[in-house]
């Protein structure tokens, strides 16, 4: 889904090592993690948007916020075995009417646990668009991948200092509201904090910068409201072979989760590689982000070694829709207005809710323990 942006920041880096190095009330330990993990199924799952959304905030505004939609698409994954599903949510959305969107998460949460699905709920992300703004969102940008997609707090929140008050506000309160919720699985605090995003090379410093005072902040505020769900913030770039070779945000992340996340959009022996480097830790491993088939990761290669290693996996993607993110990485170069791409670069369904590649979903099904698909049992029988 993203670019990756490799930084050396040396003031950042001095800032977390000094926050790292404080205690840490309410982690868990490596104990309470095991346990909570050895209660759940295998997690597998998607990073979930209705088609008809292009973003987070038109997925759950008000004027747009689609309960069918949502139960038909969510319903589409439960066929497959899935369970989970990671959903991003947006500060905005709390500040213009926090009441309203406790009640549409509510009703999301109960369509998803209709479906057995357990959401891991993501609170802020440092990717796309720099500006968001409630309201009508623009269409899609055609032939681009992830053309819609939000910040979340917008660059101009997050450099305000004044605004942080507000951020605290929001996650005190969605935490607050829905700590005690068996429907939710985990909360994943802010999605990769160090993408450059849509900001300028120079931009891109200050906003590290900033991410890194916040993030040690952001799982104290989500931590003072008691969650008897994890928190996490997945890695995503870099070396974690060792403490020495992280950066300092990659540091922050893995010293601040209960259990432990990653994101890998590469072929299976970095896959497998990246799992084995994040055991040291002794926490469970749970891959938020994965399968891009034209950059060689794919359901047929990836799922099978989350599977033997016991690690969740959610893959980016579930219907085609408006994020267009079937289209590869390479279209925000060379837009695809002529022609489409040979092979999807993301999601599993098309619109009319058939498979994009009946292969795929077969073999979630066998992993996952659903069994054949209707149309796969039907076909033997001939």
């Amino acid at each position: 889904m993203k670019v990756r942006v490799a930084l050396t920041i040396g003031l950042v880096a001095l800032q977390a090592s000094s926050l790292i190095a404080q205690n840490r009330p309410g982690r868990w330990t490596e104990a309470q993690a095991t346990t909570w993990y050895s209660k759940q199924p295998w997690l597998v799952g998607a990073n979930f948007i209705p088609s008809d959304a292009i973003n987070e905030l038109e997925m759950f505004q008000a004027t747009t916020f689609n309960p069918e939609l949502n139960d038909k698409e969510l319903g589409l994954g439960e066929s497959i075995g899935m369970n989970t599903m990671r959903v991003f949510l947006q500060d905005q959305l709390w500040s213009q009417d926090p009441e309203g969107f406790k009640k549409r998460l509510d009703m999301f949460l109960s369509i998803a646990a209709k479906h057995h699905i357990r959401p891991l709920l993501v609170l802020f992300d440092s990717c796309w668009e720099t500006n968001p703004h409630l309201g009508p969102q623009h269409p899609p940008i055609p032939g681009i991948h992830n053309s819609g997609w939000v910040q979340s707090p917008g660059k101009q929140e997050l450099l305000d200092r004044s605004y942080e008050p507000k951020l605290k506000s929001y996650v005190e309160g969605v935490v607050g509201a829905f700590a005690n919720d068996d429907r939710i699985l985990g909360w994943d605090v802010w999605n990769e904090p160090d993408n450059r995003g849509g900001d300028t090379v120079a931009d891109e410093v200050a906003k590290v910068r900033r991410v890194a005072e916040l993030l040690p902040r952001v799982f104290a505020w989500a931590r003072s409201a008691n969650p008897k769900q994890p928190l996490t913030s997945g890695v995503w770039t870099g070396d974690w072979t060792h403490p020495d070779q992280e950066s300092a945000m990659t540091g922050i992340q893995l010293a601040e989760s209960d259990v432990i996340s990653f994101h890998n959009y590469g072929w299976p022996e970095e896959f497998e590689a990246r799992i084995l480097s994040l055991q040291q830790y002794h926490r469970p491993i749970l891959c938020t982000e994965y399968m891009a088939r034209g950059a060689g990761s794919t359901f047929d290669n990836s799922l099978p070694i989350a599977k033997k290693y016991n690690v969740a996996a959610i893959n980016w993607g579930l219907v085609a829709g408006k994020t267009q993110t079937y289209f590869p990485w390479d279209s925000w170069d060379k837009p695809y207005v002529r022609s489409q791409p040979t092979v999807w670069f993301h999601e599993v369904f098309r619109q009319d809710d058939t498979p994009y590649r009946q292969h795929e979903v077969d073999l979630i099904r066998e992993l996952t323990g659903r069994g054949a698909s209707p149309v796969t049992s039907a076909s033997a029988r001939k």
